[in-house]
């Protein structure tokens, strides 16, 4: 995991100012999870612990969780040994991901006791343990038996004991002739066995050291002097506190890994970013991640349902594009009623087929033509002007079914490209509200129950020149954006063919803009689309006046004239981003 004991160390550093301070509250928000408020120096922190198998951590916290109506048991016992209590020492032995809270509170009996609170970040083993003046356990949050993990059992009554250590440098205090020696006992990747000699360093950490040291091309072997004077370089930004926290986040959004140091390994392939605290990046960190798999979890049934309204939609037209096919059989239908109009003389009523010559192939060939003896001759060749005719009307239907499934198709598909760049719950609803509006979703009875949810906002963005764009997040968003905001002097853009939000250049009157800024908003359209990730983009451009919604065309669909291409590389231009509130005005 990327909190490793080095990481802790820091993290160590920055919640020592809590030392001295008093405990106000402890609180349990989550099953996994303590929360301690402390009042030191007329100011409250926060300490987070936390327990849980995939985001154990020691953090201090700026906003207050959530809180449940009544404290669970391990809550309500620590705040009967703690509540009151005094932070003195804050301890890590060597560099293992635990640290020791000592606080000193007053018991039942008056007396002046010492307390210890053990918070060990150690995957699917991490715990909160408290620990009394003898080293004994009074409980913890997960209790271990011997079912769960015989080698080491925490249970109330027992003596506290450190996990088993293994035999690792500390790399903030090691000499180059024990670290040869080491790197000469171990084998395979260079990585791993930094590990393997290093106590409390994550892969990113020792990967990190690599990548300093000697770029793209491991030398380690051939030249370890280089890689020791690195990671004594990192030992020394360790203890003096000159850390320079930072994560990585993949091209898909994905949160991946974390350390103390900057993280320069991955070149372009990753977004860095940076925060000013080891604690401050932690609560980033995890708060972000969380929340991207929350929203995955409850966009789940609605990205399951626009994958398979589009693909229902493509085999509907794909059906019909072949029966369009089948109709264009139909001149054949007409050719044989001519035959038959001019060989009535040839004929008999009765009579199961006419051999005649087809003049309209060259050469006139002789053709077989099955007739039904039920009919006449001459209803026998307005049979098959009926069934021409048939053919044709269907051929005329089948266009226009295909070209509203088309339309329909792209608006499922801006949809579903809206649904990948929702960052909250609240704009998953107004997508979820936007397809019930347009029949695709049935309204539940706890839809009709519950409050409607107030639009969320457009998003705003500064250009370098001072013009203010802004960006529809979904279909009712690009509605209310190109039809009801924009001036008609306002500059409209939206990718060329392809699905993306409407994007507004506000020009407040101002006939000349620069071309930088309409290169900039052209960036943030083409951003704003299905194509983000694309090197060069169409984008149009058009001003606002020449915009048109159709009567009864689907949300965010709209026709344009007099536009003008660019092409570009998309680009995300929301680091000045802030989010702005419209009230829709009398005179629009």
């Amino acid at each position: 995991m990327s909190l490793d004991g080095a990481y802790l160390s820091a993290v160590k550093a920055e919640t020592s100012v809590l030392i001295g301070g008093r405990i106000d509250k402890i609180n349990e928000p989550t099953p996994d999870t303590i929360v301690i408020s402390m009042r030191k120096g007329g100011s409250v922190h926060r300490l987070l612990l936390s327990a849980e198998h995939n985001a154990a951590r020691v953090s201090l916290l700026k906003t207050a969780p959530e809180n449940p109506a009544s404290p669970p048991m391990f809550c309500m016992l620590m705040r009967k040994h703690l509540g009151g209590g005094r932070l003195v020492n804050i301890r890590q032995p060597g560099l293992e991901r635990i640290l020791h809270f000592d606080f000193e509170a007053i018991n039942e009996l008056g007396d002046l006791t010492r307390l210890t609170l053990a918070c060990e970040v150690m995957g699917k083993y991490s715990n909160v343990i408290l620990i009394d003046s003898g080293g004994k356990i009074i409980d913890s949050l997960r209790r271990i038996d011997v079912s769960t993990f015989a080698d080491r059992m925490v249970l109330p009554g027992l003596i506290y004991e450190l996990p088993p250590r293994p035999d690792r440098l500390d790399f903030r205090n090691f000499e180059f002739a024990d670290f040869l020696t080491r790197l000469h006992e171990t084998s395979g990747d260079t990585a791993k066995r930094l590990i393997t000699i290093f106590e409390g360093i994550s892969p990113i950490l020792a990967r990190e050291w690599i990548y300093s040291a000697y770029g793209n091309d491991d030398l380690s072997d051939s030249h370890p002097e280089i890689l020791f004077e690195e990671i004594k370089k990192c030992a020394e930004t360790l203890k003096n506190n000159e850390i320079a926290p930072s994560l990585t986040v993949t091209p898909d959004g994905l949160f991946k890994d974390f350390t103390f140091i900057e993280i320069k390994q991955y070149g372009d392939l990753m977004r860095v970013i940076n925060k000013p605290s080891a604690c401050e990046l932690l609560e980033y960190f995890y708060l972000e991640r969380d929340t991207a798999v929350r929203l995955k979890q409850r966009s789940k049934d609605l990205d399951k349902f626009l994958i398979n309204t589009e693909e229902r939609i493509r085999g509907r037209i794909s059906a019909q594009t072949l029966e369009i096919e089948e109709c264009g059989k139909r001149f054949a239908l007409k050719t044989k009623g001519d035959l038959i109009s001019a060989n009535l003389y040839r004929m008999c009523q009765g009579d199961s087929r006419l051999v005649c010559e087809n003049f309209y192939e060259e050469d006139s060939p002789q053709v077989t033509i099955d007739l039904d003896i039920r009919l006449t001759p001459p209803q026998n060749a307005q049979k098959f002007y009926a069934e021409y005719k048939k053919a044709e009307t269907r051929e005329r239907i089948l266009n226009e079914q295909i070209k509203k499934g088309n339309i329909e198709l792209r608006y499922i598909e801006s949809v579903f490209d809206a649904l990948t760049r929702t960052e909250t719950e609240a704009e998953i609803e107004e997508l979820r509200m936007e397809l019930t509006r347009e029949g695709y979703l049935k309204p539940t009875k706890k839809d009709t129950l519950k409050k409607r949810p107030k639009l969320s906002a457009p998003i705003k963005i500064i250009s370098p020149d001072g013009f203010e764009i802004l960006v529809g997040k979904n279909n009712t968003q690009n509605d209310l954006l190109t039809t009801k905001i924009a001036e008609k002097t306002d500059i409209w853009f939206h990718t060329k063919n392809i699905t993306g939000s409407h994007v507004i250049l506000r020009t407040n009157g101002n006939s000349e803009v620069p071309e930088s800024t309409l290169i900039f908003a052209a960036e943030t359209a083409a951003y704003y689309s299905k194509a983000r990730n694309s090197s060069q983009v169409p984008v149009d451009m058009v001003t606002a006046r020449y915009v048109k919604k159709p009567n009864g065309a689907k949300p965010g669909m709209v026709i344009f004239t007099n536009n003008r291409t660019l092409f570009v590389k998309p680009e995300d231009n929301t680091e000045i981003n802030t989010e702005i509130r419209y009230q829709k005005s009398e005179d629009r």
